[in-house]
């Protein structure tokens, strides 16, 4: 069996939906920015080499829809006879890319896949098709697998007793952490700049223009947080007894992620260096109206899998679809602030849903290395009910 390394991973900045710089980007004109970008740092590479791209989408229709993967191809430097599919496990859309393409190199049919994922919020979300989207056996069986995100975050806080003034604080850790790693330029070699066009609206008049813009960094985080801002925000989701606020939640946000997977062997023959093994993925199910506490079955199964335990990885990247599944998911697995979502997370920077998984990868590999350490595990909750995590390990320096 092939061992699979990931060489490279890039981005674009993240940039809030609907006011952003990406208001107009479509999300298949960001995924061929970051193909052609992959093969541009990495010469070495032939460009028929390539033999697939796997792209995530959580809403994979309208502007990302018409099998985003493949539009991708054609759009890039890629030739005609690459590949390109997509896929939707929601917010580990990114990760499960990564995992099926190091899937298909293990088994030995592919040396070299990009992997990844996209999600462009702005031009998507509001024209969602919603016809036939209800089965009402499931309805009536289990009702919160079509519960809006931040409601099944309501069920975790009361359910599980996660106080208000914890979700609070560990959003207010989350944009420190950013903003400390931003100044020290521990995002930078993973974002691409990217020139576009957005569309500007004047609040005062609701006069719009489009303007020429570029977004060379992430534009979300909110570095002048206070926990005193973060305690007058009212509650969203459930505004007389909630907890869950737009402050200790994830923006919305636009932004596309790739990664270069490959086997080690085809890597080194091209003189490509890899930055780390993908060593392992696993998803599990639970009740969807949970679905935010899905990380807590899946990291166990993962570890289980390759004999390792809590103490052993060395750093996590845990999404932060909310502060509140975040600080349940940390406390139950006992997992250490000091290992955490180091640099922050997508409380602060954006939560693109199809491309966080490839985001988070494409970070920690990159801390596994300014770190000297050894394993990552990069994991998720996922819409619907479930959990998934990936084991990550730095190559030999």
């Amino acid at each position: 069996m092939k061992n699979v390394v990931i060489v490279d991973s890039v981005r674009t900045g993240l940039t809030k939906s609907f006011r952003g710089t990406f208001n107009m980007t479509r999300g298949d004109d960001m995924v061929a920015h970051c193909i052609d970008a992959l093969l541009d740092r990495n010469p070495n590479l032939p460009s028929d080499a390539v033999e697939d791209i796997i792209m995530g989408c959580g809403n994979p229709e309208g502007p990302t829809g018409h099998n985003i993967g493949r539009n991708a191809v054609v759009l890039s430097n890629l030739p005609i006879t690459t590949g390109g599919t997509t896929v939707n496990r929601y917010c580990s859309s990114g990760l499960q890319t990564i995992s099926m393409a190091a899937g298909q190199i293990m088994a030995g049919g592919y040396d070299t896949i990009m992997a990844g994922g996209v999600e462009q919020i702005t031009q998507v979300q509001p024209v969602i098709n919603m016809n036939g989207f209800v089965n009402d056996k499931i309805n009536q069986d289990e009702p919160g697998i079509y519960f809006p995100m931040g409601q099944t975050a309501e069920v975790v806080a009361k359910r599980y007793k996660v106080a208000r003034e914890l979700q609070d604080e560990y959003a207010l850790e989350s944009q420190i952490r950013t903003g400390e790693a931003q100044a020290a330029g521990r995002y930078d070699d993973e974002i691409i700049s990217m020139k576009t066009q957005m569309l500007l609206t004047n609040k005062e008049t609701g006069e719009q223009k489009i303007v020429d813009a570029e977004c060379t960094r992430d534009e979300c985080n909110r570095p002048e947080t206070t926990i005193e801002g973060l305690s007058s925000l009212k509650p969203v989701f459930d505004p007389e007894n909630g907890s869950v606020t737009a402050g200790n939640s994830s923006q919305l946000s636009d932004g596309a992620s790739v990664t270069l997977v490959m086997s080690e062997e085809k890597a080194l023959d091209l003189g490509l260096q890899p930055k780390a093994y993908f060593r392992g993925f696993t998803s599990v199910g639970c009740k969807p109206d949970e679905m935010g506490i899905g990380p807590v079955f899946a990291i166990p199964k993962l570890l289980q899998n390759y004999n390792l335990s809590i103490e052993d990885i060395d750093l996590w990247e845990l999404n932060e679809a909310f502060a509140v599944q975040v600080v349940y998911c940390r406390d139950e697995l006992g997992i250490p602030m000091d290992k955490l979502n180091v640099d922050g997370g997508s409380i602060a920077i954006g939560h693109p849903y199809g491309m966080t998984g490839s985001r988070l990868v494409g970070h920690m590999i990159r801390e596994l290395e300014n770190r000297d350490k050894k394993y990552g595990v990069v994991t998720m909750c996922v819409g619907g009910g479930q959990g998934a995590a990936g084991l990550i390990e730095r190559y030999p320096s």
